[in-house]
């Protein structure tokens, strides 16, 4: 007897088959990833040490700023990152 999820998961797949992905799609989303994982903890070690700098100089109302600053860029990267391998699993890029 099959649970719901395996049930739930049937129907997906007919709705919505699963795409093979090509070894030449999988490794550039593989560089995409590490692009974009690269380009944040550049972002990351840069606005930190901003950050701790503000946290010594006692400056909460730039601290807040610059986490939330933080917090956006990676946001943004993220968002790029997914629509790049999107592309590329469409077979766009």
């Amino acid at each position: 007897m099959k649970s719901s999820y395996e049930l739930a998961m049937e129907r997906l797949a007919k709705s919505a088959p699963v795409k093979k992905l090509s070894a030449e799609q999988k490794e550039k989303i593989q560089e995409i990833d590490s692009r974009y994982r690269a380009k944040i903890a550049e972002c990351e070690t840069l606005l930190r040490g901003k950050i701790e700098a503000a946290i010594i100089d006692r400056n909460d109302g730039e601290e807040e700023a610059l986490k939330q600053e933080l917090a956006i860029e990676i946001r943004r990267f993220e968002e790029e990152s997914e629509e790049k391998k999107e592309l590329v699993r469409q077979g766009k890029a």
